[in-house]
């Protein structure tokens, strides 16, 4: 689960990491009140999407010219006019896509004076089961570029979570941001504080950029993104309760109500699979017989009849769908359970497109039988090549 970047920095201020001042605002009066609050004279107007590339992005509605989604501003007159030009009009960043994300809430910050920007961000190291702290003493906008054209600007340095954070870590940190003094001593502190809140959080991705050094020796984190572990969300309910729909896809919002792995894809095929291995496989073949998957959708081991009639929906409720392949292996999940979903989803939904299915495992016979006797244009299939290749054919049939 992604947060914006006012409820990131609402979190990481109740480990006492230094924050600008700042207030979020879903209207033009509540940025200008938020503004006032603040002592000025400069103040900062940030856009909040979940994507990156803000500062260069442009809205679709304001032409070329137009100033990017993170914009300052020196008096509460121009708060409002920057409020007013990005409320309710369409960022685009390099993150987004030409589609872009409309824009409905506003972050009000304090200015900074800063001297220095730096970069600093943590994620799970998948490969070493440790957790990685990544700086860089070349923070801003650029740090992609940093990464591909300087990587010897970039430090990384793992931590093993048996272990915990050690006093040696804090002085990795500042040493790699080349911080000296005082400096010093607050990155090691804050260095500590960041793996806190990462692991407290249960956190898949912190990243702070910038990380600045302002005019009066201090270290503020003046952006902020983070990603939570939707699967540790259980032990964070105040947390969950930050969840913005708005900037989720509809569909995967509905999925994941029925406990359904759900991702939309740009293709035409629509999948119905139980496992991620198994999702994977059967959308890579479906490229290889020249379709693209429309979606990943995993319904998991013990999928009900209800669970399936939901999936379907789900399914179809992306217009791009010329066809819908069906791949189950039933071991925990039966087979006769599955096809009572599908035929029961299929009349529900009243289907218009092609299907295929290709059943395996736990009484896959009587699975079959529910399938052939359902009076519907159901395509059968005897493995997962042979799905595939029914599927393209069914699709290219009905175009």
């Amino acid at each position: 689960m992604n947060l914006h970047e006012y409820q990131a920095k609402e979190l990481l201020a109740k480990y006492g990491i230094g924050i600008p001042a700042g207030h979020a605002a879903l209207t033009v009066e509540e940025a200008v009140e938020g503004a006032k609050k603040l002592p000025g004279p400069l103040y900062v107007v940030k856009a909040q999407i979940h994507a990156g590339g803000r500062g260069k992005g442009k809205f679709k509605e304001l032409g070329p010219d137009a100033k990017g989604g993170v914009r300052l501003a020196k008096s509460i007159e121009e708060v409002e006019a920057n409020a007013k030009e990005m409320l309710g009009n369409t960022l685009v960043t390099v993150q987004t896509g030409e589609a872009g994300k409309q824009v409905n809430r506003l972050y009000v910050t304090d200015g900074v004076d800063i001297a220095k920007e730096y970069y600093l961000s943590m994620l799970v190291d998948r490969a070493s089961g440790r957790v990685a702290m990544i700086v860089s003493t070349e923070g801003g906008m650029d740090i992609e570029e940093v990464a591909h054209s300087t990587p010897e600007k970039i430090t990384t340095i793992t931590i093993d979570p048996a272990q915990g954070f050690m006093p040696h870590h804090g002085r990795d940190v500042a040493f790699a941001l080349k911080l000296e003094g005082d400096l010093n001593k607050q990155a090691q502190k804050l260095a500590k504080q960041l793996y806190t809140a990462f692991m407290d959080l249960d956190c898949a991705m912190l990243e702070i950029n910038p990380l600045v050094e302002t005019d009066d020796g201090k270290l503020l984190v003046l952006d902020t993104k983070m990603s939570l572990d939707s699967n540790a969300l259980f032990r964070h309910q105040d947390v969950a309760e930050m969840r913005d729909e708005t900037e989720e896809d509809p569909a995967e919002v509905e999925a994941s109500k029925y406990d359904l792995a759900y991702i939309k894809l740009d293709g035409n095929i629509g999948c119905m699979v139980n496992g991620a291995g198994l999702a994977m496989a059967t959308m890579d073949i479906i490229k290889l017989n020249g379709a693209f998957p429309a979606n990943f959708l995993d319904v998991g081991g013990g999928a009900s009849k209800e669970k399936v009639t939901e999936a379907f929906k789900i399914i179809l409720s992306d217009p791009a769908v010329e066809g819908i392949l069906v791949n189950i292996f039933g071991g925990i999940m039966k087979c006769d359970v599955i096809a009572d979903g599908i035929v029961a989803a299929a009349k529900d939904v009243n289907l218009s497109v092609p299907l295929v299915v290709r059943l395996e495992g736990t009484n896959v016979e009587k699975g079959k039988e529910i399938l052939d006797n359902s009076g519907l244009p159901i395509v059968s299939a005897n493995d997962l090549g042979d799905a595939a290749q029914k599927i393209v054919a069914e699709v290219k049939k009905a175009a």
